[in-house]
């Protein structure tokens, strides 16, 4: 019972954080007169880098440099390889033969923590079809992610060259680093709690039996790998699409990154051009939703923490790409008036 109620409040937490951070981007875009100052604030929030920087001195009294940028996909490299690895662990370990021993020290592990609850891995061992087929499927997700930030990592540090002047707003740093604590929490919140207690279990059984003895353990890659090459054919649609968006947005990227040669010197911009930059202002950002698009169809659809999830990152980009396509045609005369902010000959 306190399983159920564990992992149903960290859902719960989740999705009423998903809509907390969408709603006031959805009402800020509902194109009301009554509504221009929360617009405008809402706007002020989300500026940083170019759009930013010519503000007045006085508005940069609560932004930090746009190179912290970096702390955010630091967070979610770090984070996302801890939620992958105890995953795939526990993935492997409950539903292989090979992972049955493990299971003979629950006893003394309940013993150390007080109580049998807390460890009790046996319905774990005994796990239905479809809730070993789930936790591989996070495995899986949760891989997507991991390649997903460690992509932005590399550029944050290697491609992109932001200018000294170039600031965020404070509140859209801690929205970022909101974003990638919660993403990847997301995308295996129906076992979290399961796998806090593993991870638990892990350094008690550590205790227990010792490093030499801990450290005997064999790895079986293909015990590793294999359940993945047996998920259903909408993951790897999923994965497809995800593979689509992850190579535009990289092309994207390095097509930004080369505006600008010298960091030192990166004070003027210059109209971007050559692959989605055709059809839209904001071709990385559109990458980006289709990105999360192949994440949500990979996922199977019905999870509707990862729908919220998708949902912030449509809307907040939308968002932003509205601005950006505004300043695009206000700095440029001779900006191409065919170029969409997001969405091809939509919007």
């Amino acid at each position: 019972m306190t399983v159920m109620i564990n992992e149903v409040g960290l859902v719960l937490l989740l999705r009423v954080a998903w809509i907390a951070a969408t709603l006031p981007i959805l009402i800020a875009s509902i194109p009301v007169s009554a509504l221009n100052r929360f617009h405008a604030a809402m706007l002020g929030f989300a500026k940083r880098g170019k759009i930013m920087n010519h503000q007045s001195p006085s508005c940069n009294r609560f932004t930090v440099p746009q190179r912290f940028f970096l702390h955010f996909y630091v967070v979610a490299v770090v984070w996302t390889t801890f939620l992958l690895l105890l995953t795939w662990l526990y993935a492997y370990r409950t539903t292989s033969q090979l992972g049955l021993e493990y299971f003979n020290y629950s006893a003394i592990a309940s013993h150390l923590t007080g109580g049998s609850h807390m460890f009790s891995f046996n319905k774990s061992r005994t796990t239905p079809a479809k809730h070993s087929y789930q936790i591989w499927q996070a495995v899986l997700l949760l891989l997507l992610m991991e390649v997903q930030v460690l992509r932005r990592l590399y550029e944050t540090l290697n491609v992109f060259k932001y200018s000294p002047s170039a600031r965020m707003h404070m509140f859209g740093y801690l929205t970022g680093l909101f974003f990638y604590t919660a993403a990847p929490l997301s995308l295996c919140s129906f076992c979290a709690p399961e796998l806090l207690r593993y991870a638990a279990y892990l350094f008690v059984e550590f205790i227990v039996k010792g490093r030499d003895r801990v450290a005997a353990f064999e790895f079986d890659w293909w015990g590793y790998v294999k359940p993945l090459t047996k998920l259903g054919f909408c993951q790897w649609v999923g994965v497809a699409i995800f593979v689509w968006g992850w190579i535009h947005q990289y092309r994207c990227h390095a097509i930004l990154g080369s505006l600008r040669d010298h960091k030192e010197e990166a004070t003027e911009y210059a109209i971007p051009r050559g692959d989605w930059f055709e059809i839209v202002s904001s071709p990385h950002y559109l990458a980006e939703i289709v990105i999360y698009a192949g994440i949500l169809v990979a996922s199977g659809g019905s999870d509707l923490t990862i729908w919220l999830l998708f949902t912030f990152v449509v809307s907040n980009l939308v968002f932003a790409a509205a601005e950006t396509q505004r300043w695009y045609l206000c700095k440029f005369d001779n900006y191409p008036v065919s170029r969409r902010a997001i969405l091809p000959f939509l919007y």
